[in-house]
């Protein structure tokens, strides 16, 4: 049993080698394990790294590129029998993760798991609290609903195969096929022993792009969901109040408010404007949800 861990990556540099390093020591249960790249034009010291672990590594162009296409590509590269996505900037936590990841799946109750994911000591805030909503202690295997998140999952690769992951959407690739597999009949489940921290370290603009491609893709597997501009205000309003009563509970007010307002209004910011987007992006927006530069400070 062949296990291959798919790796898209951008100038991961800064995490790449934590990560790389907690895959190579991961206690494995019966299985042999490949590390695949999947590069989409790093000009920093990330494939050097990537080299020094005996990764594969295959590489998107710019003008291909989407999170479904590069997910695709990395796993038609790969030889694995089970496929394993991890973001560039998650780490696992401990080295029981990949075996608790993939056990549903070799287990024939699920064929698509996710693990936990938490913050470290840079997350904000208030992705902190989104990350104990969506990720909780609590394992769910298997799950009722079709959510799942590729930054720490596992798919069977004839599932892949048949469902394959949408190369248009601009983000919750991972959502879309997780419902078509599950209105199929097929099931996911939710490892919350796979835990990983998950590291975005991002200027505020880049945190809008992010809900807004998300809020895009949303359309698409769940075009009933709507956003007006009286429900960002509730949202903005609600989620700073929740936030800002949870760090006075946690003495940490003083510090985090400032945080907790500009992470929010980004969050639901950039959902409004996404959920109010059309579907076809010009060549500019996509390489902008896509490509975005670091030295925007919005």
């Amino acid at each position: 049993m062949l296990v291959s861990l798919v790796i898209r990556t951008l100038n991961e540099e800064v995490y790449l080698k934590e990560l790389l390093s907690a895959i190579v020591n991961q206690k494995l249960d019966g299985f042999d394990l490949e590390i695949v790249i999947i590069d989409s034009g790093s000009t920093d010291g990330t494939l050097s790294i990537a080299e020094s672990f005996s990764a594969r590594i295959t590489r998107i162009s710019k003008d291909e590129f989407t999170f479904g296409r590069s997910l695709n590509m990395g796993s038609d590269f790969a030889d694995g029998d089970i496929l394993v996505y991890v973001s560039g900037h998650c780490i696992p936590s401990t080295n029981q993760w990949l075996c608790n990841l993939v056990k549903p799946i070799l287990d024939g109750i699920a064929q698509y798991t996710y693990g936990r994911q938490i913050g470290r000591d840079t997350t904000k805030y208030s992705e902190r609290k989104i990350f104990n909503k969506y990720f909780p202690p609590i394992s769910k295997i298997p799950q009722s609903d079709f959510f799942c998140n590729n930054a720490n999952s596992a798919i069977a690769r004839d599932i892949w195969s048949k469902f394959q992951f949408n190369e248009q959407v601009t983000g919750l690739e991972d959502m879309e096929l997780s419902k078509r597999l599950c209105e199929q009949g097929g099931k996911v489940a939710y490892v919350a022993e796979a835990c990983v921290f998950h590291i975005h370290n991002e200027q505020w603009g880049q945190t809008r792009r992010r809900y807004e491609r998300e809020s895009i893709a949303l359309q698409v597997i769940m075009p009933e969901v709507h956003i007006n501009l009286m429900d960002m205000i509730r949202y903005i309003w609600v989620s700073v109040v929740s936030d800002s009563q949870a760090a006075l509970r946690e003495r940490c007010f003083k510090k985090e408010f400032i945080g907790i307002v500009k992470f929010r209004l980004a969050q639901f910011t950039g959902s409004f404007r996404g959920n109010h987007e059309h579907r076809t992006l010009s060549n500019e927006r996509k390489e902008n949800y896509f490509y975005p530069k670091s030295t925007l400070k919005d």
